[in-house]
């Protein structure tokens, strides 16, 4: 194919997409906008910036060069924030390492990513001095701490971060350099195996920023952002950027909470007195706080929040919506940056009664642009779009990683016949909304049938008893696995419902043809503590060690 390519007069610019681009906007725009940290530090976008050029001067003086990787281990902070800027504005690349791995994996991370530069929160001292004799790049740790004394350590600091930051210069100026450099990496722990790392550069966060803001603020929907919300992540700061959304609202220049450690009292505190109108997070997360007593005290209608990293249960959706949330599903993946899609209802669908929407928002969502969906057979040929036909979900999009950190294999497997494979079972229906129905580890396999565990959650999530619930397969001499059900009933109902009862709730669905008889769960196990992964999801594999 011939194509006609643009010959640039040699005076023209050339304008790399770069992470310090998305920060001249709200310094234009919002200069006096507040950034606020737990209950104990504000400031102005204007302090916000003169921080990210000290930040970026003191690590200079560190020895941090272009290409160095400077990693950080902190809670959801101001001190973050800043990192997620000046860290690749200057050319390093940034390791948001994910602070609730094990000794063991924390130090691989270390290692494979070729730290030379760590910051490290007070909190997370204990974990960094279990691994620091086995440090192989490390050159320099940093502490952050939100107190006056520097702690006891067997780590020898560089200093304190804000000791540092204040005898370090405002003035820096900052590189254009080719938008392919990589920017961030972090790591994905799988199934199996040691953790994955991922890498993107500053041109896949930018078109991933842009992706976002079309997707979130442009299409008319039950939950527009915009530079007037005020927005708090509760989901991690090193799981996927936080989700990509604090360099979407630094760019729209929006007021930014950030809540350190995640705490229900706190959280709901700052949602309420710093009035909160967007978040993000896990199931998990919103179930907690939906189910703290403090909430039936506080209003936060309006409180729009994105789920994801699990399924939205019906269940959760509509108990949410009770105390006014405007919940509905978000959709990625580490590998992709991890924005795909969003269960935005259409103009139309406005219209529609609760029920109904609550159908929409639980879905898994529509592509934002710049993103392909698409569903594949066993062959990799795409299936039908009826709502019915079910595949693995496979995906395009200028931000996903081109690969995991030196290690080809997994890599072609990831990218294999050129479209990133989720891992993920979904079907597409005619409206164009895509529905996640399982993992492909996830589904049970039940008299050479596939039963889908999401499926299951969503109705045992819908009896009015239930506050949580996950259901994997477990193994069976006849059937080869059948479901089981794990189950946390809400307090007032704890002495009442039995295994029976929610086997019983499930023979409606039965009835009603949503799902086969060998689909109600076979073992129900009631209020146990679901096992969580690091980032607060449903840990299935757990699960299925503990009882198989």
């Amino acid at each position: 194919m011939t194509t006609r390519l643009i010959q640039p007069t040699q005076s023209a610019y050339n304008y790399p997409l770069l992470i310090k681009q998305m920060l001249t906007t709200p310094l234009i725009y919002s200069p006096d906008q507040e950034i606020i940290y737990r209950d104990k530090f504000r400031y102005d976008y204007k302090s916000f910036g003169k921080r990210v050029s000290q930040l970026a001067s003191m690590l200079r003086e560190q020895g941090v060069r272009p290409g160095d990787t400077v990693a950080v281990m902190d809670w959801d902070s101001h001190r973050y924030l800043e990192c997620f800027f000046a860290i690749p504005m200057m050319g390093a690349v940034l390791h948001t390492i994910n602070i609730r791995l094990t000794p063991e994996q924390l130090i691989y991370t270390i290692n494979h990513a070729e730290d030379d530069v760590i910051l490290v929160n007070e909190d997370f001292v204990p974990l960094l001095e279990s691994v620091k004799d086995r440090f192989e790049t490390v050159k320099r740790v940093i502490l952050l701490t939100d107190k006056e004394a520097v702690p006891s350590s067997t780590l020898e600091f560089s200093g304190e971060y804000e000791n540092l930051l204040k005898n370090s210069s405002p003035e820096y100026d900052f590189p254009d350099f080719d938008e392919n450099t990589m920017a961030t990496t972090f790591y994905t722990t799988g199934t199996t195996g040691l953790p994955k790392g991922v890498f993107f550069s500053h041109r896949q966060i930018v078109l991933h920023t842009y992706g976002a803001m079309s997707g979130l603020c442009a299409y008319a929907s039950q939950a527009n952002i915009s530079s007037a919300d005020v927005y708090m992540p509760m989901t991690p700061m090193f799981h996927v950027h936080a989700w990509g959304m604090p360099y979407l609202m630094t760019l729209l220049g929006a007021k930014q909470v950030y809540p350190g450690r995640y705490e229900p009292e706190m959280l709901l505190k700052l949602i309420v007195g710093e009035r909160v109108t967007f978040s993000h997070c896990v199931p998990t997360i919103m179930n907690m706080l939906v189910t703290s007593p403090s909430i039936k005290n506080l209003d936060i209608r309006g409180w729009k929040v994105i789920i994801g990293g699990s399924a939205l249960s019906k269940g959760l959706c509509n108990e949410a919506m009770k105390h006014g949330i405007n919940l509905y599903t978000g959709y990625g993946m580490s590998e992709t940056c991890p924005l795909l899609s969003l269960a935005n209802i259409k103009l139309h669908m406005l219209e529609w009664g609760e029920d109904e929407q609550v159908e929409i928002r639980c879905k898994t969502g529509l592509p934002v642009p710049c993103v392909q969906l698409e569903i594949v057979d066993l062959a990799g040929k795409p299936v039908a779009h009826d709502g019915q036909t079910a595949g693995e979900v496979v995906a395009r999009a200028p931000w996903f990683t081109q690969g995991y950190v030196k290690a080809e294999e997994k890599s072609e497997e990831l990218w294999k016949n050129g479209w990133l494979h989720t891992g993920d079972i979904g079907v597409i229906d005619k409206d164009g909304y895509l529905k996640i129905t399982d993992r492909l580890k996830d589904v049970i396999k039940t008299g050479g049938e596939w039963i889908s565990s999401l499926e299951l959650e969503d109705i045992i999530s819908q009896h009015e008893a239930v506050s949580e619930v996950a259901v994997v397969g477990i193994t069976d001499e006849k059937w080869g696995e059948r479901p089981m059900a794990m189950v946390v009933l809400r307090n007032e109902f704890r002495d009442t419902i039995s295994e029976s009862d929610i086997q019983q709730f499930c023979m409606k669905f039965v009835e009603q043809g949503r799902i086969p008889k060998y689909g109600v769960p076979s073992k129900v196990i009631l209020n146990v503590e679901i096992p969580k992964t690091s980032v607060g999801k449903i840990s299935k594999k757990d699960i299925r060690a503990e009882y198989n």
